[in-house]
This record gives C-alpha cells, sequence and structure tokens, in this order.
C-alpha cells in the first residue's frame, strides 16, 4: 500500500494522507471507521472482491463476519443487531437473487424504522444494463423502501457515499439505506482519502429541527388540563432513547400509558400506570381507555390502522397533542390540536423543564379508578390449568422463567400473546411490527445474541413462520449462539384460521400446518442443536428451565391447544371499544 500526501479535502487546513488500495479494500475502511465490527452477509460472484477485503478485515481482528444461510436472514439479523444496541446494522449481498432476497428485510426495517446500510454487489460497470447473468436493478426494485440508495461507479466516491450513508440511516427517524457496487468498483485500484463519520451529507440533508417552545408550552397547557389524558406511545421513544423522560411524565401527571407493538418496552409494563398495548390486539382496558380520554399525546407513534381501528372512531372525545420526528406523520391519519416536531427525546426534556417552572396540580385520580376497575372487569385471560396446554401458559411461564430476556417474535398469535403477556425492558422487545414479516424471529434473535453474547435472548416462533427461516439453525449451530426457540406450536397457521373462523364461515383454506410439519427435534438435532418436545402440562415449566439453563443453544416445540383463539380482538372496520372476546374473558377468569 503507497503512502503519498495531499491537500484535505473535508475542510480541515493541513493535508491527510492517502492509500494507494482497492475499492473493496476502501469500503471496508470506511465500514471501520465508522465504527462497524460485524456484518452478517453471504457471498456470491459479483461480491467476490469485497468478500476479500472481508477476509483482510478479520485477519486483522476488527471485523466478524457471520455467514447466514440466506440473504434475508442477514437483513433480518442485522435488524436485531440494530433494535437491540440502537447502532447501525449492516449486511452484505450479491447481486441478482442475493440482492432480491434482502428485500424482505429491507421492507421490515423500512416499515419500523431501523437503521441498516445494506451493501450489495453488483455485474461490473460495463454489463450494466445488458442483462448480464445476475444482473437486477437492485436500486430501481428498493427505491420506495430506503431512505437513501446510490450505485457507485467511481472507486473514489465510496468513503464519501458510506459516510453519507451512515449518517441519513441514522439520523432522524432512522432507516434502510442501499449501496450498490459493480465488481470492477471493488477490483479498482486508486488513491484512497479516508472520509470521517459526519464530515460529509448529501444535496439537500438537513438534520430535525430542534423542538419549538410555543409548541411545547401548548402543548403542556393541554396536559395541565385535561381530566382523562392518555400516553400513546410509539417506537420513536424506544430509537430516541426517551424512555426515562416518558416515565417522568407520566408520574409528575399521573397519566396512564398504552404502547404500540414498537413501542413495548418504553414505559415499566409492571407500573400501575401502565395499560399495556393497545389495538386490534391490545388490551381491553387500554382500548377503552383510548375510546374514554379527553387527551391524547401521542408520541413516536403514527395511528397505524392496527392501533386504531376504524379511523374516525379513533380517540373520539380526545384533543390530540403528535411528538413525532417526521413532519410526513403529523396529521396524516389524524388532524391533531398540537404538533411537537423534532427529535421526542428532547422534545420531551424540554416539556419537563418548562413543566417544572409551573406548579403541578394532576387531576387523574378518577380517570385512573375507571382504568383500574376496567383492569379488574377485563384483564387478560388467564387459562385453566385443564386439557391440553394454553399457548398463553407458555408466555406467562416465560415471563416468570426470563424476567429480564431478549425476546424477538415472528409473527401470528403467538406474536400477539407474546406482547400481551410479557414484560419488557427498553430494546428487549424486538418483532415486526409495520410488515408483519414471517420468518423474522431466529435470525433476528441471532442479530441480538451477537450483538450482546451475555445476555439471554429468546425467539418465540409459530410453527408455520419458523418454517420461513429455519435454515438459520446452520448459522446458530455454526456460532454456538446459546439462544433459545420456543415454538407455539398450534399445527395452524394460527391467526390466518383465526380469520378464517370469525370472518370466513371457517372454510379453513390453505392454512392447515398439520401435514408436512417436520419433527423439529429431529431437525434441530441434525444441525447439531439440543431439541425439546413438550406436550404435557406437568413438563412446561421443569422443560423450559432446563432449555433456560442449557448453555448451548436450544429449540422447544410446546405443542399446545388447536383452536385457541387470540382475543381481545378488534374486528376490521369496527372501533377500538368494538372488541369481540370480552365475553370469553369474563368466562375464563
Amino acid at each position: 500500500m503507497t503512502l503519498t500526501s495531499t491537500p484535505n479535502q473535508i475542510g480541515d487546513s493541513g493535508t491527510q494522507t492517502q492509500y494507494e488500495m482497492s475499492g473493496a479494500d476502501a469500503l471496508m475502511d470506511s465500514l471501520r471507521r465508522h465504527g462497524v465490527d460485524t456484518i452478517f452477509g453471504y457471498p456470491g460472484g459479483a461480491i467476490l472482491p469485497i468478500y476479500d477485503a472481508v477476509f483482510k478485515a478479520e485477519q486483522e481482528g476488527w471485523l466478524r463476519h457471520i455467514l447466514v444461510r440466506h440473504e434475508q436472514g442477514g437483513t433480518h439479523a442485522a435488524d436485531g443487531f440494530a433494535r437491540a444496541t440502537g447502532k447501525v446494522g449492516v449486511c452484505f449481498g450479491t447481486s441478482g437473487p442475493g440482492a432480491t432476497n434482502l428485500v424482505t428485510g429491507i421492507a421490515t426495517a423500512q416499515m419500523d424504522s431501523v437503521p441498516l446500510v445494506v451493501i450489495t454487489g453488483q455485474v461490473p460497470r460495463p454489463a450494466i444494463g445488458t442483462d448480464a447473468f445476475q444482473e437486477t436493478d437492485i436500486f430501481g426494485i428498493t427505491l420506495p423502501i430506503v431512505k437513501h440508495s446510490w450505485v457507485v461507479r467511481d472507486p473514489s466516491e465510496i468513503a464519501k457515499v458510506v459516510a453519507q450513508a451512515f449518517l441519513i440511516a441514522s439520523s432522524g427517524r432512522p432507516g434502510p439505506v442501499l449501496i450498490d457496487i459493480p465488481k470492477d468498483v471493488g477490483q479498482e485500484m486508486f488513491k484512497y482519502l479516508p472520509v470521517e463519520p459526519g464530515s460529509t451529507k448529501p444535496p439537500g440533508f438537513e438534520l430535525p429541527f430542534a423542538p419549538e417552545h410555543k409548541a411545547i408550552s401548548a402543548a403542556l397547557d393541554l396536559i395541565e388540563n385535561a381530566d382523562q389524558p392518555l400516553l400513546y406511545v410509539g417506537g420513536g421513544v424506544i430509537s430516541s432513547g426517551a424512555h426515562e423522560a416518558l416515565a417522568a411524565i407520566a408520574n409528575r401527571y399521573q397519566i396512564p400509558v398504552t404502547t404500540t407493538l414498537m413501542g413495548k418496552g418504553a414505559f415499566d409494563e409492571r407500573q400501575p400506570l401502565s395499560v399495556g398495548m393497545l389495538g386490534m390486539h391490545g388490551t381491553a382496558y387500554a382500548n377503552f381507555a383510548v375510546t374514554e380520554c379527553d387527551l391524547l399525546i401521542a408520541i413516536g407513534a403514527r395511528f397505524d390502522d392496527r392501533v386504531t381501528g376504524k379511523l374516525d372512531t379513533f380517540a373520539p372525545k380526545a384533543k390530540v397533542i403528535h411528538f413525532e420526528i417526521d413532519p410526513a406523520e403529523i396529521n396524516k391519519n389524524r388532524v391533531v390540536e398540537v404538533s411537537v416536531l423534532g427529535d421526542v427525546g428532547i422534545s420531551l426534556v424540554k416539556l419537563l423543564d418548562l413543566s417544572n417552572q409551573r406548579k403541578i396540580n394532576p387531576r387523574t385520580s378518577n380517570w385512573l379508578n375507571k382504568i383500574k376497575n376496567w383492569k379488574n372487569d377485563f384483564p387478560l385471560i388467564i387459562p385453566p390449568r385443564e386439557g391440553e396446554i394454553y399457548p398463553q401458559e407458555v408466555l406467562i411461564a416465560l415471563r416468570d422463567l426470563a424476567q429480564d430476556a431478549y425476546i424477538t417474535t415472528d409473527v401470528g398469535q403467538h406474536q400477539m400473546w407474546a406482547a400481551q403477556y410479557l414484560l419488557n425492558g427498553p430494546r428487549q422487545w424486538i418483532s415486526s411490527a409495520g410488515l408483519g414479516t414471517m420468518g423474522f424471529g431466529m435470525p433476528a434473535a441471532m442479530g441480538v445474541k451477537v450483538a450482546l453474547p451475555k445476555e439471554q435472548v429468546i425467539c418465540i416462533a409459530g410453527d408455520a413462520s419458523i418454517l420461513m427461516n429455519i435454515q438459520e439453525l446452520g448459522t446458530i449451530a455454526q456460532y454456538k449462539l446459546n439462544l433459545k426457540v420456543i415454538i407455539i406450536n398450534n399445527h395452524w397457521q394460527g391467526m390466518v384460521r383465526q380469520w378464517q373462523e370469525s370472518f370466513y364461515d371457517e372454510r379453513y383454506s390453505a392454512s392447515n400446518m398439520s401435514v408436512g410439519e417436520p419433527d423439529f427435534i429431529s431437525l434441530s438435532k441434525a444441525f447439531g442443536i439440543e431439541g425439546i418436545v413438550i406436550s404435557e402440562r406437568d413438563n412446561l415449566i421443569p422443560e423450559l428451565q432446563k432449555a433456560l439453563e442449557n448453555e448451548g443453544p436450544v429449540l422447544v416445540n410446546v405443542n399446545v391447544r388447536k383452536g385457541e383463539n387470540c382475543y381481545p380482538m378488534v374486528p376490521p372496520g369496527k372501533s377500538n371499544a368494538q372488541m369481540v372476546g370480552i365475553s370469553d374473558i369474563k368466562k375464563k377468569v
């Protein structure tokens, strides 16, 4: 590597060292400068020059590359890594099918505002547009599901593009970005000039504005004059690290707190002020609270349809305050009385600062008593200890046995039961919310465990979802990732079956998974992973405890009742107050 001296090109006086190296080596050095020490990926022809540089980086000892078994698994693993740590997740894939296999994971991250840098190999520059072997326009394919994307046609642009990519992915409302690098760009030698983090930004890029004092004052006026306020908390509180400020506001004004699926962990659900999750499968008391509140304080939430139910009946008696970093979300689904635009963590701290200058007189005692009565009358179902194992029992047992675990989930009934019954801290609940991606849970758990090897990590899966990325058992085995996979096995696509029962006159089309279901224990053991099957209630807690105490990865297959439905449930087109399953709650408690 040849060193030369050249005038500094990033705004400082003096000179900066240039290095003679390939585009691939420049990429790896740029990633290192941005704090990257872990990459999830899968090699292929077009990305081989970059993987040659990966080999060198691993030899130098600063990088760990995790070889996944499918590129989708790589994006979900990087996603789990990012959600658990707050850092930017990084994944690699080659051109053509390698790149298109990344799409579902990119869309998952986009919907849930997760910062990812996705790097794909591409056919050489002269071959672009010729329908060359394994050529796809991944730049065009992913345009609707990324914050920004680049095709790097000059290796001298790599350092700048990487710096911009990390800035865009992690700033404002986080999200995924894509960098597509033709094979010959990775091979080409050039004089590399490093670009430090934060030293360059793309044209038109602006960091979020600071929240306005006038808006914060108006929000505080509404809070102080509300009799039945409700804090409606989304994933923005998690990504901004605003959970402590949120707790301070809730306790100061004695305001109950409900969270979205993405917001789980932002507020301690063991606290009396918590009413749990709201929406389609939220708690009855959360949905009653949002229907009856006179002030809805939305923080880092986007009024998603699974939360609101029939939109024009959502919080019908309430004025609305919206704390939000993304101006596109303001008045998108619900017109609000006060909007506070900016980082919600900063906004909440400023709200507290202003509040400290005022006299506090909480007026919510009657409101809290009303909610307490709803909690008593409509609690979450505690299943009877008879017959087949209820799926809820599994989640209750895990709640008691693994109170501090990081939880990932797949998508379906088991996801909703996990959201209802498990109690999580900030960043300890990791689930595909916006896109509802089956197969997300296990690779996401891999990312969490790689990022936080000393933490307990559990994936809650369904027997249908787990099959979508079952091949990642190979990754778990290769890297000896001590995580636990718990399959809630009802032998159906459970949520599909529930909808077919409720809305399609019990016409169970293509939702029964019994025929063709693998022997999960034999399958896990084929990968060299311990497997446990639980079918009897007496074995549930002892066998779960055994699995959790095992020092290696374990897959647990729990056979549960086949026809159990997830309640409460807000039917499509109904208001949150029109839940079904309330009578079942009354019967079973």
